[in-house]
């Protein structure tokens, strides 16, 4: 058989295709076994699940950010905007540990212990307008969602940069991910790279503005 020059480099474009594939999926399942080796398995008693039990159903798929360029900015009705980096967050702020369950609407839940900063400790650094009513979330892949002001107040919201003792891998959120407890997975916001507060009270995230519910309460039957 002959193969004209612009076959082979179709042929040599898509082995290349090929072995990329299965070498990430090689390389993600070897991170997830490596992960379970040393990730806390029980707190206090409590048994946790693993960081392989998450399935993978993000909006444009595992984000991957260079932690050299990535900032986190606080910003919107705030006495002065901030830009983080990465260890201005966690090595600058006190740091706290939840045992919280996330429950997605797709059936299945996780319960895992996470470690990062308190959300108002940034906010309070910012300066909070008093015109502020809500909190928007903005992430890498172009996600968003919301919350009202006191609920990230009043129950110590955290923005979490471990998980089971592991610091979050990029298919969990790293660098940051939300601890929104009390609220359905998809509020659950990853791959933070934005806080801003605002008076918008109408603002709608990714999923709320194509239909889901914007408190997202585990309380209230989900509706999507």
């Amino acid at each position: 058989m002959i193969f004209t020059r612009n076959r082979l480099i179709a042929i040599a474009i898509l082995v290349v295709i090929i072995v990329s594939y299965v070498g990430y999926q090689f390389m993600a399942n070897r991170t997830i076994n490596e992960l379970e080796k040393v990730e806390i398995k029980e707190y206090k008693g409590q048994q946790l699940s693993s960081i392989g039990d998450f399935r993978e159903n993000s909006i444009n798929g595992p984000q991957y950010i260079n932690i050299a360029s990535y900032k986190l900015e606080v910003t919107g009705l705030v006495d002065r905007n901030i830009t983080y980096t990465y260890d201005d967050v966690i090595n600058s702020h006190q740091l706290y540990e939840k045992v919280v369950t996330l429950n997605c609407v797709e059936g299945w839940d996780v319960t895992i212990l996470w470690e990062g900063v308190l959300v108002n400790d940034l906010l309070k650094e910012a300066g909070i307008n008093p015109k502020a009513k809500i909190v928007i979330f903005y992430a890498f892949d172009g996600y968003s969602t919301s919350f009202p002001l006191d609920y990230i107040v009043n129950n110590s919201i955290i923005m979490a940069y471990k998980m089971n003792g592991v610091i979050l891998p990029p298919e969990r959120g790293f660098p940051f991910q939300l601890v929104a407890e009390s609220k359905w997975g998809y509020k659950w916001i990853k791959w933070i790279t934005k806080i801003e507060l605002s008076d918008n009270l109408s603002f709608k995230g990714y999923w709320e503005s194509r239909g889901y519910s914007n408190d997202g309460n585990l309380d209230k039957p989900f509706t999507g």
